[in-house]
């Protein structure tokens, strides 16, 4: 699973060279590096992951939730070159 980030820090990040994806909690930076650079044809200079545990709790109402725990990527990719799927179009 590669799911894009849009954010208001994630789209000012990707002007710079920086993009972000949701991952598979699994997933290894050697195995990102290899997917994103075949779907998207880029060239991947370093990949931070960041990840965020999963939660048991109750809400006000005393109603018992679980959240899934869940990883981020901060991918860099070679200067000069972008990734489509973030670029922003013009409102007219």
């Amino acid at each position: 699973m590669l799911k894009p980030i849009f954010t208001e820090k994630s789209t000012k990040m990707a002007k710079m060279g920086k993009y972000s994806f949701w991952v598979e909690p699994g997933s290894t930076k050697t195995g990102l590096k290899s997917l994103i650079g075949k779907i998207f044809g880029v060239h991947v200079t370093s990949i931070k992951t960041i990840k965020k545990g999963g939660e048991k709790g109750r809400n006000a109402r005393g109603k018992r939730f679980n959240r899934l725990a869940s990883k981020k990527a901060v991918v860099t990719i070679k200067a000069g070159e972008k990734i489509s799927v973030f670029e922003e179009t013009k409102k007219k």
